[in-house]
């Protein structure tokens, strides 16, 4: 199961504080094996919208609701999931015979 978390924020330095640009990062584990994403979402605050929420109430969990309805997150998961397969049986191994 993939694992959402917001690293930082970038918000206008104005009354409303309006998140502008939110740094995310996804990681899935599975046992040994790690595969992690990293990226931004932007977005344009508009403190008269319905639901609009003030800075100072923001949550980690708002945020990352924010973040994976702007972007596929299904799709991001996915290439994760893929990647963990791939270093549990990749396509080329390395190495020498006589060592």
């Amino acid at each position: 199961m993939a694992t959402w978390t917001i690293a930082n924020l970038e918000y206008n330095n104005d009354a409303d504080k309006g998140v502008v640009i939110a740094h995310w990062r996804v990681t899935e584990e599975d046992g040994d094996y790690t595969a992690s994403s990293y990226g931004t979402a932007s977005f344009e605050p508009d403190a008269s919208a319905d639901g609009y929420v003030a800075y100072d109430s923001l949550t980690e969990e708002t945020v990352i609701g924010w973040v994976k309805d702007s972007l596929d997150a299904a799709e991001i998961e996915a290439g994760l999931t893929a990647n963990i397969e791939s270093q549990k049986a990749p396509a080329t191994l390395s190495g020498t015979p006589w060592a």
